[in-house]
């Protein structure tokens, strides 16, 4: 996947919201291209929405996002994160969404604000390694906390989801780019 500056226009539909949270959660302790190939093999049997996963008996959903490792612990959570989507209100404030997400088993900090940003397009920032090393080689922050990350860079933008989306990206990108 190639960094594709200020492209903002995702997701369009319900479901391609729930794509970005499934992938979220399968992104997890992985490669984005592992990820990709377990959405799209549920993508490609049709089971990628909260009801399909749902009623996909364990077996066949552990089968179908194996590409994407820890396959057994995961396909029990893409079900715990399925019931729970289907509970979110997006007239919730984001704090509140935010608190829902983390109330699902499997779903920590980053993978919450991952949703809540790319999925729900509100202003989450997301932490991963990628800005923890950011901040340490630029010497421009040092946390103890994945909180003390995210409100560093929560207090020092303006919140607004492009921005963040945006800031997240580059981030990334120069992780990729300059890895030490």
């Amino acid at each position: 996947m190639a960094y594709h500056p200020g492209d903002y226009s995702y997701p369009k539909t319900e479901a391609q919201r729930f794509e970005i949270a499934a992938g979220a959660l399968l992104a997890q302790n992985t490669s984005w291209k592992n990820a990709e190939k377990a959405l799209m093999n549920l993508h490609s049997s049709r089971k990628l929405s909260p009801g399909a996963i749902i009623s996909t008996p364990l077996p066949e959903l552990e089968s179908l996002i194996r590409p994407s490792g820890y396959f057994r612990q995961k396909a029990g959570r893409l079900k715990f994160l399925s019931r729970s989507y289907l509970k979110a209100d997006n007239r919730m404030d984001t704090e509140s969404l935010r608190s829902h997400f983390l109330s699902v088993k499997g779903i920590g900090p980053e993978t919450a604000d991952s949703i809540l940003l790319y999925a729900y397009n509100r202003p989450s920032f997301v932490v991963d390694a990628y800005t923890r090393r950011f901040c340490s080689a630029l010497r421009l922050f040092h946390g103890k906390s994945y909180d003390d990350y995210r409100k560093f860079f929560q207090d020092n933008l303006p919140p607004e989801p492009e921005l963040y989306n945006e800031f997240h990206a580059l981030i990334v990108e120069c992780g990729k780019r300059h890895r030490r």
